[in-house]
Formats: C-alpha cells, sequence, structure tokens
C-alpha cells in the first residue's frame, strides 16, 4: 500500500511537471507572468513585435489563434481601438470596455466578423485576406510604456482561450 501511496505521489508530481511544460514568463513593465500552458512562443514576425504565442486551434478552426505583444507603438487608446475595428469587413460585432489592471490602464476591444488579415498591415498596397468568423480581443494598455496586446484567430479558437488570456493579464505583478 505504502509502494502505491508513493507510485500515487510521484504521477501526481510528473502530471505537475507536465502541466507546466510550455509555460514562458513574459516581462511587461517589470512585471512577470507565465503563459498558459500551451501557449507556444515563437520568434516575433517583425521588429515592431515584442512578443508572439500560437494558441492551439479547437477541433472544425482551420487555423490557430495568434497573440500578439506590442511594445512602445503610439496612437491613443481609441485611435488604436479604432484601427483593430477597422481590420474587420463592415457589419463587424465590436464591444469597447475601459480597462484597468497591473498593467495599467486602458482600452479593450473585443470584435466578431470578418478579419481582414494583411500580412503587411501599414502598406496601403497589400491585399486583405478575408477571414469570415474569427475574433480579436485587443488591449491597449498605457503604464511604464505602451502596450499593445492582441489575440485574434478563428472565433471559437478565441472563444476557448479567452478566460486563460484575461487570468494571464491579471496575473502580472
Amino acid at each position: 500500500m505504502k509502494a502505491f501511496i508513493r507510485s500515487m505521489a510521484g504521477l501526481t508530481a510528473l502530471a505537475a511537471l507536465v502541466a507546466g511544460l510550455g509555460a514562458q514568463e513574459v516581462s511587461l513593465g517589470g512585471k512577470k507572468a507565465k503563459t498558459p500552458a500551451g501557449w507556444k512562443e515563437e520568434a516575433p514576425a517583425n521588429q515592431m513585435r515584442y512578443a508572439q504565442f500560437k494558441l492551439p486551434k479547437v477541433a472544425g478552426d482551420d487555423a490557430d489563434a495568434e497573440l500578439v505583444v506590442f511594445k512602445g507603438l503610439g496612437g491613443s487608446a481609441d485611435a488604436n481601438i479604432d484601427r483593430w475595428k477597422g481590420s474587420f469587413a463592415k457589419g463587424v460585432e465590436a464591444k469597447v470596455t475601459d480597462y484597468s489592471g497591473p498593467l495599467g490602464k486602458g482600452k479593450m476591444i473585443d470584435a466578431t466578423g470578418t478579419y481582414l488579415y494583411k500580412s503587411q498591415p501599414f502598406n496601403p498596397n497589400a491585399k486583405a485576406e478575408e477571414k469570415p468568423g474569427y475574433s480579436m480581443l485587443g488591449l491597449h494598455v498605457e503604464g511604464d510604456a505602451v502596450y499593445h496586446i492582441r489575440l485574434t484567430g478563428p472565433a471559437k479558437t478565441v472563444a476557448k482561450h479567452r478566460e486563460a488570456f484575461e487570468g494571464w493579464l491579471k496575473n502580472f505583478q
């Protein structure tokens, strides 16, 4: 019986270790938080990106979600929220709320509709690829610096990761 209990304790410790695999510590403004397990850190796709993560898709969706962190970019909260809303086709459902958390104060957008993906978003000649049924949770927050944090992807996948994303934002210390 004692061997069985020791074996179970060992399995519990192993399970805790495995559950923590994949979690990375992110530092923003001197505050740190570990990402939820399952978020895969990627090399930023361009110099504007401070950090980038892939969040696994749910069954039935054709793509993973992407979480991107930008640091020190300009523009007011309203201007950035309007720009993000404009990255969706007409008819977008968008809710904008005030935000206050460990990283500072700002505004958050929760948008769903046809996302107009551009591989070069600031290039006026870049063609947009329509991605129907997409969602974005975007945060413009001002603390020690201005951060833009955006979670974008198929609506069901974004919905699956919403609670973990919001919890991650609250966990910065």
